[in-house]
Parts: structure tokens; sequence; C-alpha cells
């Protein structure tokens, strides 16, 4: 047991070395389009747990995973210590007909999750979109519906509490099991609600709130907590990055929650950003979250910006991603960063968003942009 304690500490003291920056050699690397690349060797997961986090990592989805230039990246749990499944736990995938559950592609990015040692963030319980049909055009009673959310949200969390591991100092993930006999705590989490509220701070009107009201809410935050009590529950959405009526709001939800005695560990805080427009009390705003009791964690990180690409642009960019990682550097109890995928070769913006892209810290021939050198620089400043 000693040797195992010494061994920590030994890979403990090294982290700050493992996560300073280190010039390029042979010059500066470009990227596409001519521009300059990253020039830190840093790996992202090392600074993140040598400034006290407890991640870095990335979100990914199945179709990804065939191709193995970018899998010989999201494997390092060096670079990613934490995987998020973008899409195939949400409830269109888990549950596309009442009562049939279906977790094949769910159990991918478990199962690559448990092979590397990363941690794995349930992705999501309960959201207005990508729902199935019988959902949205069921014309459920409120009692049927209240079922149907318990049910759904009890039955995916529990399928994946097996799957739960513990992150100790040296970037070795261990089963739950054995952390028991050392004595570590677990540590994974969900996002069982996604995006509630509109940007005016009022409840979005959808199939849930329609039928149940806001009373969905504490409903499906208890059954994931009696499916699995180790996990860490999460409210999940976008916009709250800084102050305004939507933060306020959620700073509302999380103290009638809590007075309700409802389970509510931790604030995800989405941060789909636009280059030059990241808020200004981003690390205000965080401390006023972890302020109510809650930890909180950047879920999906990207910087957008209007395309065509231009140095300027990557420039701003790279300040960008320092500023958002700098804010939760500066947050004791905000645990970690996760980018939204970590290339723009899979990146969601230029399909949601027209004329805009270039969102990652890695481009689409997965080169590391400047970006890159701006996480790492976030993680190193305090």
């Amino acid at each position: 047991m000693f040797a195992i304690f010494a061994s920590f500490a030994a890979l403990v003291s090294m982290a700050p070395l493992l996560a300073c920056a280190s010039p390029a050699r042979g010059g500066t690397p470009t990227i596409s389009g001519g521009f300059p690349g990253a020039t830190s060797h840093a790996k992202l997961h090392i600074a993140a747990e040598a400034a006290g986090k407890l991640y870095f990592g990335t979100a990914t989805d199945n179709p990804e995973l065939n191709d193995t230039a970018y899998t010989a990246i999201l494997d390092d749990r060096t670079m990613f210590g934490q995987i998020t499944p973008a899409n195939s736990m949400k409830w269109f995938d888990t549950e596309p007909e009442r009562d049939v559950f279906n977790f094949t592609d769910g159990d991918v990015i478990a199962n690559l999750a448990k092979r590397n040692g990363q941690l794995l963030r349930g992705h999501n319980c309960v959201w207005h979109n990508q729902l199935p049909d019988w959902v949205t055009a069921g014309n459920f009673d409120a009692p049927t519906l209240a079922s149907i959310v318990y049910n759904h949200c009890h039955t995916i969390v529990r399928h994946y509490a097996g799957h739960v591991y513990v992150y100790v100092p040296l970037n070795v993930c261990i089963a739950s099991s054995q952390a028991d006999e050392l004595g570590f705590s677990c540590t994974d989490a969900w996002d069982v609600i996604n995006e509630a509220l509109n940007d005016d701070g009022t409840f979005r009107e959808d199939v849930f709130f329609d039928t149940l009201n806001s009373s969905y809410i504490p409903l499906a935050l208890h059954a994931a907590r009696a499916a699995d009590p180790k996990a860490k529950l999460y409210y999940n959405d976008f916009n709250i990055e800084g102050s305004g009526a939507k933060s306020t709001a959620l700073q509302n939800l999380v103290k009638s929650l809590k007075a309700s005695h409802t389970p509510i560990d931790g604030i995800g805080v989405q941060s789909h950003l636009i280059v030059g427009e990241v808020p200004t009390d981003m690390e205000e705003n965080l401390r006023t979250f972890t302020g109510l009791g809650v930890e909180v964690a950047i879920t999906e990180l990207d910087v957008r910006m209007t395309l065509p690409v231009t140095a300027a642009l990557l420039e701003q960019q790279k300040a960008d991603y320092t500023t958002v990682v700098k804010a939760c550097n500066a947050v004791p109890r905000c645990i970690g960063v996760t980018v939204w995928d970590f290339t723009d070769k899979f990146s969601w913006v230029p399909g949601t968003f027209a004329g805009q892209g270039a969102a990652c810290p890695w481009d689409e021939e997965l080169e590391k942009k400047p970006a890159f050198d701006g996480i790492v620089s976030g993680f190193t400043s305090r």
C-alpha cells in the first residue's frame, strides 16, 4: 500500500513539468490554409490535473470511431481524461419505443472510456430535442408521462452505474471496487436535465413542461439518484456563461431544488461561444453558481467564427479559449473542461450555423490550432 501512494506522490510532483508547453521543433507548425498552428506539446488532461482539476475531456460520437487517425488522438488518456457521448445516450437512441431500451451505441462509447481509463459523463436523460415520436405525439396524461420520465431516467442511469470509474492522482482510472478498497470516492456524472430554460429565464414549453409543468425536473433527478446514488447529477444548459436572466432563473431553480431536498450536484455550463464574444464576467458567474452549494463544469466548449478563417480570428479564438479555461481554473469547484469534439472535422457547428465553423482546437486535418495553446495557457494561468 505504501508503494502505491509513493508512486502517486512521485507522479503528482511531476505533473506540473509534464503540463509545461515546449517549443515546436523545426519552426512554427502550420495548419490548414497555411496559418500558424499550436506550439505546445502539452497533454491537456495532465495540464488540467496539474491545475487541480479532475479532467480535460471531449465529446465523441459513434460514426467517428471508424476514423483511425481520429481515434489515435481520442484514445490518449493523457490528452483526454473524460469522454461524453454526443448522441448515443439520448432518448431517441436509448428508448426508441416505449419500454424497449437499446444501449448498443451508448455501450460502445462507455466501453471505449473504460478501456482507455477515461471518465464517462452520461448525456442526457431529459431534453426537449431528439425525442422519439412516441414521446412527443403520445398525448399522455400527467400521471402516465410522469411514470415514463421516471422509468426512462432510472433505467438508463442504472444501466451505466456499473461503468463508474474513479480518478486518482496519477492519471490512472481504477474500478469502483478497487477504489472502495483504497478509500477513494466515485466521481461520474450525468446531465439529467438538459436545456429546460429559455434565454429570458422562463421554462421552455415542450412535451414535458406542457404536461407536468416544472415537476418533471425533480422527478427526473430523484429517479437518477435512486438508480445510482454515487453519480453526480447535473443540470446542463447554454447561454449561462455570463450573468443575465437565464443565469438568474437557473440560480433560483437550484435554490428551489435544494429547498425541496431534490438532489442536484452540479451545473453544466455548455459554452458554445462565438469568437470575441466570451462574457467578461464568466468567472464571477461560475462563482455565483458554486456559492449555491453545487459544482460546475464546462461541458460542451467550442468557439465558432464566421468563415473564412483568418489569422486574426485564430488569435482571438486562442484568447477566448484561454479566457474560458482560466475562468474555470480560478474557481475551485469548477471541476473540469470538455470540448464538444476536439476537431473541426466532426464539429456540429457548420451544420447548424450557416457560414460559421472552425470552432474546435484541432482543425479538419487533425492539426492543433492556436486554440490548443490557449487551453494550455488557461490551465497554467492564476
